[in-house]
This record gives C-alpha cells, sequence and structure tokens, in this order.
C-alpha cells in the first residue's frame, strides 16, 4: 500500500467501460485487470431531473467503499457521463445533477467529478452556447468549492481556448480533465497542449484514444514521450485508461483493459 501512495502516477479503468457501472464486481474486475483504482460513473440521464444513480443509497456506496479498501483500491473520480449527450447549457434541473454527484462524492470521500460538455455542448460547433456554459459552471465551481471537491471538464475546444474558457470561469475549483484523444483526433501537438493548459489546470487525464489499437501498438501516441512531458511539467494525478480496444476482439474487456492498464504502468510507473 506504501508504494501505491508514493506513485506519481497512478492508473485507473471506469466502470461504465468495463461493462459494470454501479456493480460491486466492478471493484474485482478492475483489480484483476491491474488497476489502482476506478472512476465510478453516476448513471444515465436521459430526460429525467437528475441522474439514474444507484449510489445514492447509503447501503450499496458502503459495500462499494468496502470493496475498494478490501482490495487496496481507490475510487479516484465520478463520472457524469450523462453530459456526453445531454446539455449542460439548456437542463434546466442542472443544479440538481451537478449537486447529486457532489453529495454522493462527499459521502464517497472522492475528490475530482469528470463532466464532458459533448455533443449539445460542443463549444467549437455551438460557439453560442458559451456564455451559458461560462454562467452554469461558475455556479458549479461554487457548488464545489463549498463541498472541497473539483470538477474536471472536458470540452472540444483546443488548450488555448480551454484556458480561456477556465480563466473566465474564474474557479479554482473547475479544471481540465485532459483527454489524449481530443488532440489526437483533432491533429494536435499533444505535449503543446499539454504545456499550455499547464500543470495546475489539469486535474486528471483520460489515458485513451480511439477504439481499435491497443495504446502500445498505436502509431498516434508515444506514451514514453508524453510521461517525460508530464515528468517536466512536474503534473502528477491519475491517468484513467477509457478505450483503446483492439478491432480484433474488442468485446473482451478483460483483455483489453489489461493489455492497456499494463503497459500504461510499465510506463508510468
Amino acid at each position: 500500500a506504501l508504494q501505491g501512495k508514493k506513485q506519481r502516477y497512478k492508473v485507473a479503468v471506469i466502470d461504465l467501460m468495463i461493462l459494470k457501472r454501479q456493480k460491486l464486481s466492478a471493484f474485482e474486475l478492475s483489480k484483476e485487470i491491474g488497476a489502482d483504482g476506478i472512476e465510478l460513473d453516476m448513471g444515465g440521464l436521459g430526460n429525467r431531473d437528475t441522474f439514474d444513480s444507484k449510489l445514492s443509497d447509503p447501503i450499496l456506496r458502503q459495500q462499494l467503499m468496502g470493496k475498494a479498501k478490501e482490495l487496496n483500491l481507490e475510487i479516484c473520480s465520478l463520472a457524469m457521463t450523462g453530459f456526453y449527450a445531454q446539455s449542460l447549457a439548456t437542463r434546466p434541473t442542472y443544479q440538481q445533477m451537478i449537486g447529486d454527484c457532489i453529495s454522493t462524492m462527499k459521502a464517497m470521500n472522492v475528490k475530482v467529478a469528470f463532466l464532458p460538455l459533448g455533443v449539445q455542448g460542443d463549444l467549437v460547433k455551438n460557439p453560442e452556447l458559451r456564455p451559458a456554459i461560462v454562467e452554469r459552471l461558475k455556479v458549479a465551481g461554487q457548488m464545489a468549492k463549498k463541498a472541497g471537491v473539483v470538477i474536471g471538464i472536458e470540452t472540444a475546444l483546443d488548450a488555448r481556448a480551454e484556458l480561456q474558457l477556465l480563466k473566465d470561469i474564474g474557479s479554482a475549483h473547475i479544471k481540465s480533465y485532459f483527454n489524449f484523444s481530443n488532440a489526437i483526433k483533432n491533429g494536435r501537438d499533444i505535449h503543446q497542449e499539454l504545456r499550455i493548459l499547464g500543470k495546475k489546470n489539469i486535474v486528471q487525464i483520460h489515458c485513451t484514444n480511439d477504439d481499435g489499437v491497443w495504446l502500445q501498438n498505436d502509431p498516434k501516441i508515444d506514451m514514453k514521450a508524453v510521461k517525460r512531458t508530464l515528468d517536466d511539467m512536474g503534473w502528477k494525478g491519475w491517468l484513467v485508461v477509457e478505450r483503446a480496444r483492439d478491432a480484433t476482439n474488442p468485446r473482451n474487456v478483460k483483455w483489453n483493459f489489461t493489455a492497456n492498464t499494463t503497459y500504461v504502468k510499465s510506463v508510468f510507473q
């Protein structure tokens, strides 16, 4: 356990991506995969007022936390992936949604939440939504500050524009949750993007590229070089493996995630 505490980089998987959202068995599978921790998902949103979350049940929460402790795994973050498809800019009950995530974080002693702005909140395609998103993230920042947690956002913007967005929000409790694949698929230089954002603005990293190929076989990302950049910046924290499943057998969750987790740990630890 001591060694785990000293690690500068820790590697996690996501309960949703290993097909065990809010299930106790997600922890056993994460352990078998070799992860140091797990990102738990808050559940679907659809047209509900808030997330379809079993995590509001104190009994389930206790079971999950007990299992994490027993297996020496950390819950590194709670993910609001419902916002991949739903709009933060227009949903009337967004404060209830974010509030439910934050109260779950407090109950489970989790310090970081993931909030993607998703398809509807894509500020490159829908720049007119920017004022509403800034306004709502200011509110979210106040809520996070009160709870002593950080919300990491994922946007479609490049690093300069994302940095400006963070400045406009103006809260130390709203940071960037960086995703390698955003830089790669938009033809941006990962190293430059990371440096522009800077170590204090990046709360966590989704260590992933598109599906089809394992990270170790992906010509589009040089993990050793990425580590050198992060070392040089003085960043430390969680690398959360999201996808990068091999096209020959994408459904074999354990095989794919074990390969990627093992590789990321071999580079970063």
